[in-house]
C-alpha cells in the first residue's frame, strides 16, 4: 500500500473529458451479461470506441450471445479497481458482414479479425445508457457522468 495522497477529486467536464480519452485510446474491457437461470457471465474483450458505441466481437455460439439475445443489456468495466470507467450499454447484434467496414478495420488492428472467419463471431455494438467513472473514494460522489445516454452538465450523486 503506498502512502501517497489519493488523486485529488476531478469536476464533471474533466472527468468526462478523460473517461472519452480513456476510451478511445483504450481498447480491453470487461464484459458483463447475464441472462434468467444462467446468471451472470464475464468476459475479457478488446473493444474499439466510435465516439458513440463500442464494438467488440465474441463466438457467435458463446454465453455471451445467448445472454444478450435474451436480454441485450450489458455492464462494462474499463481500468482497475484505482481508476474505473462502468458502462451499462443496451446491445446490437450484428453478422459479420453487416459491420461498417471503419469498424471491422479498427477492430482488427486491436484483435483478431472476425472477417477471417465470420460464421464464428458475431460483432456486439454497445451504445451506453450510463456511464460511471471515479479514480478514488474522493471521487465516489458524483461519479456518474451518464444518464439515459445523455451526458450531464450538472453532478447527481
Amino acid at each position: 500500500m503506498s502512502s501517497a495522497d489519493p488523486p485529488q477529486a476531478r469536476d464533471l467536464p474533466q472527468r468526462r473529458a478523460d473517461t472519452l480519452d480513456r476510451l478511445s485510446g483504450g481498447f480491453h474491457m470487461w464484459l458483463a451479461t447475464g441472462s434468467d437461470g444462467h446468471g451472470a457471465h464475464l468476459i475479457p474483450v478488446a473493444y474499439v470506441w466510435n465516439g458513440s458505441a463500442l464494438t467488440t466481437a465474441t463466438f457467435r455460439r458463446s454465453r455471451t450471445v445467448a445472454n444478450l439475445r435474451t436480454r441485450p443489456t450489458a455492464r462494462l468495466a474499463i481500468g482497475d479497481t484505482a481508476d474505473v470507467v462502468l458502462i451499462d450499454a443496451c446491445s446490437i447484434l450484428l453478422d459479420v458482414p453487416t459491420i461498417d467496414v471503419a469498424s471491422a478495420e479498427a477492430y482488427a488492428r486491436v484483435s483478431s479479425d472476425p472477417r477471417k472467419t465470420p460464421d464464428m463471431f458475431l460483432y456486439i455494438r454497445l451504445v451506453p445508457k450510463r456511464v460511471l467513472a471515479w479514480n478514488s473514494l474522493a471521487e465516489f460522489g458524483g461519479r456518474t457522468l451518464m444518464i439515459n445516454g445523455s451526458w450531464l452538465d450538472a453532478p447527481v450523486d
